[in-house]
């Protein structure tokens, strides 16, 4: 029996979400569980251990929204970063580190309860936010190796016979970190032998210890204590009674008393300190003082101060905040608030100084009642005029005549800053109210200034246009009315076709006036004859023709007929209707146009009409035609005179009050209060003059026109408000700054801005914007000064503790005097203390080292002061000093060399020379300069460009030992001014527009060209040109449009017939009529003058020639075919159309008429055509003739256009009805071409620099608004500098350190010291100077390099001999980032410095002390990289070292890899092979020429020589070479040993030892050579065999 067991587990899925009822923990959650094999596949229940499974229910805690803030995420801090590989692997960190290792640290992160901090469910934290991160990704920094630098030289033997030591030393560049390797040794030494010492050896040494503290003694002897009663009691004297000599005590004792010390804030005790004596011996040991003896013992026992500290009092409240207003933005500047405390007590000797005595911080006003603090705001003027005259360019002729300029200009406007304040009242919208904002410093105004410029438009007028003159009308009355005598007029009128500006009063007269005689105010119109009707009711013959009239008044419309009633109706007409023999005449052509516009003496008009023969009469009994005089008439016409007259107006007069519209005055002006100056205030009248001009005369008497067309002389209008002047108040004085020209002179200015100009008769502004006054004196500080007062007298150590001193002497010997200081201020008066500590210099010394001269010792009095020069330069100054008392007679003090008694000096040499420095300034224009911005000045204005301008030099003085002086030494001012030009820009210029063309088409749409050429370019940044074509031109084209009627042909009538078989009885016939065609300009006249034929349409052209039949007798008579009637549209071949004609003469007998219609169909573009409108393009935008920019119109043309494409007259379109829904005109924009806007200079600014050669001064503009258009571009140069006056650098600065000096011994504690002097530099190099004078260092801090506290003497250790000691501390390094290059790593920037160790004899070296080293962080190090180098071979063995990429040689730094083999055991087994040598790699190699010949193992067996390829030309870069590795890439090819070619050495072996590919493949290739010279031999051989085989013919 098998059983089967399943491998089964229970499964079970994620927690549902938490369900329940309330918040907070009585929550339940589920989740599923199933019985699963192994595998993954689901089985029954009763497969899994029931035992084992797992509950699918458990309590939870149901999240709500309110939990948020009640729970919320812990996050721990970061630990610390561990290695990937040793935390995932456990191994260890990498040898080769490049940068930094990744690493990754952890943290931990809980969800807890904010109350108390207690631990939550993570659950409940992740419901609002998930959990952050419990890892993250971090750089374990490399080990950095301690780097050192090169070793010093060695230095000299320690001693000068027997056994020394030399030592050399180096210094620490970069420290350990990171755990890298400690520093090596910072000191080698090495043992010297000079030569054998001639003596004993000095091997003992005095050494002196170093002071102990002071202290006070212990106790003092009874018999002191008793002479100090003594004294006491004897100073009891009885009271002085004399008052003069009491007063004298009194001053005497106040005196005393300011002498002595007795300030609260000095508590100074005299002790003393002492020090011990011992014997070195030089091997470091100490011994008996006996064995230094006999030797004079340095001084063991001084005086001194006990040290006391600095003594404050506690701090004083706070002061007031120095912000006294809220301010809204909480980005501004807080207020700044001081408290003080003072000194109770200063340090004493040693004592530790005080610390500040002020201390700040910000603040921020508080209390309720705070303002807030002033904002402020800008401000402007209203908007000046608009002016065209600024966009014009230089050429423009209208700059010199600017009257009429319209379109786009531009308009200015003032922008100042003032103080926002909500009861500030809007400064214009009250005219009682002129009061505006006052100007405060733009400085104050932040953000973007308002535009100070911006494009404007005035309106161009719209000129009169006016129609052509009409036909002269009949001669009628001036009034119909009131007829009344026989003069009358003939008048002409033409209309005004567009409306002008202003209306119509501004447009030409239209109505013109001739006198005549005889007037009518209405006349019969002849309207049509009516057909010739023979007499008698005969067929043919004479007959008349009855009139059709109408009665038309005098401008031609038609009226009643009872009007005309005073004049004759036209009567009937004789005409003649021709017999069948009878001549036959043409009707009379219409009368032509009047030759003449008016008559005169010499001129008269003339009309002619015409008719023609159509039929000759038969020979007998027919009408005889007519000679031909008598087929023309002529008549005269416009019989008038040539005197014309019309009414001419002048100009509309300003509007003026008018007294008859009082009361509407007062209604207007009650109703508008508040109308700003621009709409109108009261009713007004203008007049002009009206005179009556004859026309080429001028003015005659009124009664020569008529008087209906007169104009009108009044016109009423409304009068413009008056607009007062408004100004600012004065703005505050300005401070007080010195004038350009006198320096000593100060003015201040205030000034005020017109915020609207005057009109209209309105208050005038006032003259004086601009006040300047003299600034007053400035209120003298008090100033202070320390008062020191005099030395008291030498104190000496008491007697009772120096008794015991070798040499001390009782009453004589070191010792310490004190002195009073006060603080006076410069008058004199005693002030606070607490002053002279703010404003004076650092408080002398008030204790100083003195000696008490013994009876043995020199007494000198003081040096006496140098004896006057009489000229400078020339002879020597002395000065002096006296022995006294018994010094006089001693001969040591005697002597000279020791006691100098005069020292001399050359007389001071004041000598200066003048040198100019650097390079010339801009070129900067005269006047230009502006010290500083005032109130309210201009941000952009008409600022002058160009011109004559000056540019500076710096001048340098130097004194007669090359030290920078003042300038004014040199008797200069500091510059060199030298007179430039500014070139002025140029615009383009071009010449005026040529005249338009004439229009390209003579009739419909067309265009019209004008042109421009160039004259000359722009430069200096003139304006630019408009684009031009490939000769220099440039184009304006615009649409024009011709009437087609405006040139018609006019024919001649038609000559006589010309018969080709002329039949002299019966002349008829075939025959031919010609006439002459021309093409004239059509006027309203009629054709005026011929113009040439082209213009004329050539379709339109009549006949000239036509040929006919003329009738013979008794034939029909035709009239002249009429026109052709228009086809009917659409155009179809079912339609046609016909023309007619009708019988003059009637046919004889057995004769009939031909056809009076004629019919033809209509075609289409043949004799019938479609008529559409075409629409032109938009033209450019046309702008006023006045105008330069702005707003213009563009406009199109409309075309009437036939089916065959040729533009007709617009009639046929209108006649059609067609639809025009084309808009013909629109409005368009020309950008105004705005030159570059600038402000105004700045202000110079502060110098660069407060001293030295290079200071400069600048100032700079903006570009206000930028060039638009074709204007004038921003120039380059925004900024401008001048050089700053050179001015010498003083500065103090440390002499340096002394040797360590110690009194009367070899070695031991001592003192150094170094001096502060004043030093003169010119700025250029840090560190250099000259020392001067220390009165010109007077104004400055006393400090060096920023530090205040002097320090001019220190301890130090002077070493015995035989000593081991630290050296002095090494000058910091330069700062450098602990950086890795190729991994981009930085850990921050560290300098160090060290000390190193020297000793002077071998057997002390192991009792020298550790050498040291420290460092500190540091900003903006430099990043460098190590690598080895080697040098060149020499035999067998090179050298390597270690380089920084900065090029200095250190130890240290290098990758912890074998260097670059300096010897040949570097390989494993080690080169030994003559001329081989240990690669990088571990490799035994072969030197150059020779190739490597391998063991069967693999390694180096010997170097054998090589076969060498020598390829001449060295510089051949063609040639690829390749060698087994490179020389020595530091030895130019120049100086390569060997060859002085380029060289191949082929070298089988690689680096690895095995042969290289080109070996196989060179052994490949002589194989396949052999086979290939074996198989050739053995086929030549068979060849020959072959021969030799074959039989002979002959056999």
């Amino acid at each position: 029996m098998v059983i089967l067991t399943l491998s089964v587990l229970c499964s079970q899925g994620p927690w549902g979400r938490c369900m329940g009822s309330d918040c907070g923990p009585g929550g339940s959650q589920s989740r599923a569980v199933w019985c699963a094999h192994v595998d993954g596949w689901t089985t029954l229940h009763t497969n899994c251990d029931q035992s084992q499974r797992p509950s699918n229910q458990q309590n939870c805690f149901r999240v709500c929204d309110w939990h948020k803030d009640l729970y919320d995420w812990k996050l721990g801090a970061w630990n610390q970063c561990v290695s990937v590989s040793a935390r995932t692997f456990g191994g260890v960190r990498p040898y080769l580190c490049n940068g930094g290792e990744e690493g990754i640290q952890t943290r931990e992160v809980g969800c807890i309860l904010k109350s108390d901090e207690s631990p939550g469910d993570d659950n409940i934290c992740e419901y609002f936010e998930p959990k952050p991160r419990l890892e993250q990704a971090c750089l374990i920094p490399c080990p950095h190796d301690c780097v050192v630098s090169e070793f010093t030289p060695w230095t000299s033997c320690s001693k000068t016979c027997g056994t020394g030591l030399k030592n050399r030393v180096r210094s620490v560049l970069v420290p350990p970190l990171f755990g890298g390797s400690a520093c090596p040794n910072l000191t080698e030494f090495q043992t010297c032998k000079p030569g054998p010492c001639k003596g004993p050896e000095g091997v003992y040494s005095l050494r002196v210890g170093p002071w102990m503290p002071c202290s006070l003694p212990i106790s003092r002897p009874v018999r002191q204590a008793k002479r100090r009663k003594g004294k006491g009691e004897a100073r009891e004297r009885p009271e002085v009674k004399d008052p003069d000599t009491r007063e004298l005590i009194q001053k005497k004792r106040t005196r005393n008393r300011l002498n002595r010390q007795e300030s609260p804030f000095w508590d100074i005790q005299l002790g003393y300190q002492s020090r011990t004596v011992s014997c070195a011996h030089r091997n470091g040991s100490t011994v008996g003082l006996s064995r230094c003896l006999p030797r004079d013992l340095p001084l063991t026992v001084q005086s001194c101060i006990l040290a006391k500290d600095c003594k404050l009092s506690e701090w004083a409240d706070w002061g007031p905040c120095s912000k006294a207003c809220l301010d809204p933005d909480p980005e501004s500047p807080r207020g700044q608030r001081s408290r003080t405390r003072r000194v109770h007590q200063f340090s004493v000797g040693e004592g530790e100084d005080c610390p500040p005595l002020e201390e700040t911080e910000p603040c921020d006003p508080q209390g309720d009642g705070v303002l807030p603090c002033a904002t402020y705001t800008w401000r402007t003027t209203e908007w000046s005029n608009c002016r065209v005259d600024s966009l014009l360019s230089q050429q423009d002729r209208r700059r010199s005549n600017q009257t009429g300029l319209c379109g786009g200009g531009l308009q200015n406007r003032e922008v100042y800053c003032v103080q926002a304040n909500a009861e500030l009242l809007t400064y214009l919208n009250n005219l009682k109210d002129k009061d505006a904002s006052r100007p405060v410093d733009s400085k104050l105004c932040g953000g973007p200034i308002p535009n100070t410029s911006q494009l404007c438009h005035i309106p161009c007028p719209i000129e009169c246009e006016v129609s052509p003159w009409g036909a002269w009308g009949p001669c009628t009355y001036e009034n119909c009315d009131v007829q009344e005598g026989k003069k009358g007029f003939k008048l002409r009128k033409r209309e005004i076709s567009n409306e002008p500006t202003g209306g119509p009063g501004n447009c030409p007269h239209l109505v013109e006036a001739v006198p005549c005689d005889e007037p009518s105010c209405w006349a019969w119109r002849l309207v049509r004859l009516d057909e010739c009707i023979p007499d008698g009711e005969l067929p043919c013959g004479p007959g008349t023709q009855i009139p059709q009239v109408q009665c038309v008044n005098s401008t031609g419309d038609m009226v009643d007929k009872e009007l005309c009633g005073g004049a004759p109706a036209p009567e009937p007409i004789a005409c003649d209707v021709p017999c069948p023999k009878d001549c036959v005449l043409s009707d009379w052509t219409s009368w032509s146009s009047c030759s003449q516009t008016c008559s005169s003496k010499t001129i008269e008009g003339k009309q002619l009409r015409t008719r023609s023969v159509l039929a000759y009469n038969a020979g007998e009994g027919g009408g005889m035609c007519p000679n031909s005089s008598s087929l023309q008439e002529v008549r005269n016409c416009n019989e008038h005179a040539c005197t014309v007259y019309h009414w001419q107006t002048g100009p509309w007069g300003p509007c003026t009050e008018d007294p008859s519209a009082s009361a509407l005055n007062t209604t207007t002006a009650a109703a508008g209060p508040n109308t700003n100056g621009q709409g109108p205030c009261s009713q007004g009248m203008q007049t002009r003059k009206v005179i009556c001009v004859r026309v080429n005369v001028g003015q005659v008497p009124p009664k020569k026109c008529p008087e209906s067309p007169r104009p009108g002389t009044v016109r009423p209008c409304r009068m413009p408000c008056k607009k007062d002047c408004i100004v600012t108040p004065f703005s505050d004085w300005s401070q007080c700054s010195p004038t350009s020209g006198n320096i000593q002179k100060k003015k201040q200015s205030r000034k005020r801005v017109i915020l609207q100009l005057p009109a209209n008769g309105g208050q005038d502004c006032p003259e004086v914007l601009e006040e300047e006054k003299d600034c007053e004196a400035p209120k003298v500080c008090p100033g202070y000064r320390w008062k020191s007062h005099k030395w008291r007298r030498c104190q000496l150590v008491p007697w009772y503790i120096r008794e015991d001193s070798p040499g001390a002497r009782e009453t004589c010997g070191p010792g310490l005097q004190t002195r009073a200081v006060s603080c006076r201020q410069l008058d004199g008066v005693q002030a606070d203390i607490g002053e002279c500590l703010k404003f004076a210099n650092t408080m002398p010394p008030i204790t100083q080292r003195c000696q008490l001269p013994c009876q043995d010792d020199c007494q000198l009095t003081n040096w006496s002061k140098f004896s006057s020069c009489t000229a400078d330069c020339v002879g020597v100054r002395t000065r002096k000093r006296l022995l006294v008392g018994r010094s006089k007679k001693k001969d040591k003090c005697k002597n000279t060399q020791m006691y100098p008694l005069s020292e001399t000096q050359y007389c001071p040499c004041d000598k200066y020379n003048a040198q100019p420095l650097g390079n010339w300034s801009d070129c900067i224009l005269a006047g230009g300069d502006r010290v500083e911005s005032l109130p309210g000045t201009k941000v952009q204005g008409n600022i002058k460009e160009c011109g004559q301008g000056y540019r500076y030099q710096a001048m340098v003085c130097y004194d007669q030992d090359s030290r920078l002086v003042e300038t004014s030494r040199c008797n200069s001012h500091g510059y060199i001014e030298e007179a430039c030009i500014i070139p002025c820009p140029s615009d383009c210029k071009l010449s005026e527009w040529s005249n338009w063309s004439r229009c390209s088409k003579s009739c419909g749409s067309g265009v019209k060209v004008r042109s421009k050429w160039l004259r000359e370019k722009p430069y200096n940044g003139g304006r630019p040109c408009p684009k031009l074509d490939h000769i220099n031109q440039v184009y304006e084209v615009v649409p024009c449009i011709s009437d087609c009627s405006q040139y018609v042909w006019v024919a001649e009538p038609w000559s006589v017939w010309k018969v080709s078989n002329l039949d002299l009885k019966e002349n008829c016939g075939e025959g031919v009529q010609t006439r002459k065609v021309r093409c004239m300009l059509n006027t309203i006249d009629g054709p005026s003058e011929s113009v040439e034929d082209y213009l004329c349409d050539p379709e339109d052209m009549p006949l000239g020639t036509r040929g006919s039949r003329l009738p013979c007798p008794e034939d029909c008579v035709l009239s002249d075919w009429s026109s052709w009637n228009r086809c009917s549209l659409p155009c179809s071949y079912n339609n046609s159309r016909k023309r007619t004609a009708y019988a003059i003469r009637s046919p004889g007998a057995g004769r009939q008429c031909p056809d009076t219609t004629e019919k033809e169909p209509c075609s289409l573009n043949l004799n019938c055509f479609h008529y559409f409108y075409n629409i032109t393009d938009w033209s450019t935008c046309q702008l006023s003739a006045n105008a330069v920019c702005g707003n213009g119109i563009k406009t199109r043309m409309l075309d009437c256009v036939r089916s065959d494409s040729k533009s007709i007259d617009l009639k046929f379109c209108k006649e059609l009805s067609l639809e025009r829904k084309w808009q013909m005109n629109i409005s368009c924009v020309v950008e105004c071409p705005v030159n570059c806007q600038l402000s105004d200079w700045s202000a110079w600014s502060e110098c660069s620099h407060t001293c030295g050669l290079d200071g400069r001064m600048w100032r700079s503009r903006v570009v206000v608004q930028g060039s638009q258009g074709d204007g004038r571009p921003c120039p380059s140069q925004l900024e401008q500098w001048k050089p700053c006056p050179v001015r010498p650098c003083y500065r103090w600065q440390y002499s340096p350190w002394s040797e360590c000096r110690v009194e009367e011994v070899v070695c031991g504690a001592g003192l150094r010291y170094r001096n502060l002097s004043c030093v003169v530099s010119d700025g250029s190099r840090e560190g250099e100077g000259s020392m001067v004078e220390e009165e010109l260092c007077g104004g400055l801090e006393m400090a060096v390099n920023r530090d205040k506290l002097i320090i001019l003497k220190e301890t130090c250790v002077l070493p015995c001999p035989g000593e081991c000691y630290l050296m002095e501390w090494s000058d910091w390094s330069p700062c450098l980032s602990v950086c890795a290059k190729g991994a981009g790593v930085d850990f921050g920037s560290v300098q160090v410095r060290s000390r190193a160790v020297v000793a002077q004899e071998p057997e002390n070296v192991q009792l020298c002390p550790d050498q040291d080293w420290e460092s500190r962080p540091c900003i903006d190090g430099e990043c460098f990289e190590y690598k080895w180098m080697s040098s060149t071979w020499s035999g067998s063995s090179r050298v390597t070292w270690c380089q920084r990429s900065d090029g200095l040689n250190v130890t240290g730094g290098c990758p912890p890899i074998n260097p670059p083999g300096d010897d040949n055991n570097s390989c494993d087994p080690p080169c030994q092979m003559p001329l081989s040598f240990c690669t990088e790699a571990g490799v035994c190699m072969c030197e150059e020429g020779y190739t490597e010949v391998m063991s069967s193992s693999g390694q180096l067996n010997h170097c054998t020589p090589i076969p060498i390829l020598e390829i001449p030309t060295a510089g051949d870069k063609k040639t690829d070479v390749k060698t087994s590795r490179a020389i020595n890439p530091t030895l130019p090819a120049t100086i390569q040993p060997g060859r002085t070619g380029r060289t191949w050495y082929l070298q089988p072996f690689g680096p690895d030892g095995k042969l290289k590919m080109w070996v196989y493949g060179v052994a490949a290739g002589a194989l396949v050579l052999l086979m290939f010279i074996v198989s050739m031999i053995y086929l030549a051989w068979k060849s020959s065999d072959f021969r030799m085989t074959l039989p002979s013919p002959n056999h």
